[in-house]
Formats: structure tokens, C-alpha cells, sequence
């Protein structure tokens, strides 16, 4: 069997196996979410684990990517594979982590400007601020959320330093 039909089949599992069968599989992708999401194939079944993990894989998977070195996650949100693991992980990740990890990505939104990949983060985040301020009825401006200080453009709103005393 090649290892494309290899990643096939894990794909098939992750989404209609057995929770042990999943469990298994996003197991062996822990430790490894760097280089299997910068893989044209790989990066499908990092996005699945991420997507039908539990609730404790799903954090663990997520905590990995955050405990990066910087570079690791930069490498991540301007590579054409990795930066859609990134934007799922925005996507299903709890409030408290998606805090976190928005900590992090924010020092690297201005060279992320220069990366065809990287502003489809930049996007992601966007899309999410506009979708919370919306949420919590706050109108948009052109400035950002009319009538709170939050800015939605390069500041990305009110993200702040992580609020579980983490990094």
C-alpha cells in the first residue's frame, strides 16, 4: 500500500472508526504536527485529528503547535499545507486556547502580510473578530467595532496575554 493510500485510510478512520481507532491515530500524529502538516497529504489527516479529536486530544494537539518556537509556528502559518492546520485549530479550538495561540500568532502579523499563505491567517483572524463582534452586537466599522475599543484591523482585537498565566 503507498503511504498516500495509507493517509486515505487514516482519513477514513478519523472520521467514521472507532474512538480507539481515532485515539490511536491522533496519538502517533503528536510530536509530529510540524512536519505532517507542511506534507501535501499529511496535512488532511492533521486537520481531521484536530477536527474529530476529543476535547483532551484536540488540546494536546493545539498545545503543541503553541509550545513551538516562534519559527516553528511561522513556518507553519506561511506554508501552502501547514497554514490550514493553523486555521482550524482557530477555528475548533476552546476560547481559553484560542487566546493563546492568538498570543502567539500575533508578533508575526506583519511578515505574515508578505505570505500568500500567511494572510490567509490574517483572513482567519479577521473573519473570527468580525464573527465575535457581530456575536456580542457590536457593529463594525471601518475601524474596527463601533463603540469599543477593539480594533479588528492589524491590532485583531482584544487578544491580550493569555489569561492562565501560560508562555
Amino acid at each position: 500500500m503507498s503511504s498516500n493510500m495509507c493517509l486515505v485510510s487514516a482519513l477514513q478512520f478519523i472520521e467514521h472508526g472507532k474512538p480507539e481507532d481515532k485515539s490511536q491515530i491522533i496519538l502517533s500524529v503528536r510530536g509530529k504536527v510540524l512536519v505532517l502538516s507542511q506534507h501535501k497529504f499529511a496535512s488532511n489527516v492533521v486537520e481531521k485529528c484536530v477536527t474529530h479529536a476529543t476535547r483532551a486530544e484536540r488540546n494536546i494537539l493545539i498545545e503543541e503547535v503553541c509550545n513551538f518556537n516562534d519559527n516553528g509556528l511561522h513556518v507553519m502559518m506561511k506554508d501552502q499545507y501547514a497554514n490550514y492546520v493553523v486555521q482550524k485549530m482557530i477555528d475548533v479550538s476552546e476560547p481559553a486556547q484560542r487566546k493563546v495561540l492568538m498570543h502567539r500568532i500575533r508578533p508575526h502579523l506583519n511578515s505574515l502580510r508578505k505570505f500568500t499563505y500567511g494572510k490567509h491567517i490574517i483572513a482567519k483572524l479577521e473573519k473570527f473578530f468580525m464573527k465575535t463582534a457581530s456575536a456580542m452586537g457590536v457593529g463594525v466599522g471601518v475601524g474596527g467595532p463601533v463603540g469599543v475599543g477593539v480594533a479588528v484591523g492589524p491590532d485583531l482585537g482584544p487578544i491580550g496575554p493569555p489569561t492562565n498565566g501560560g508562555l
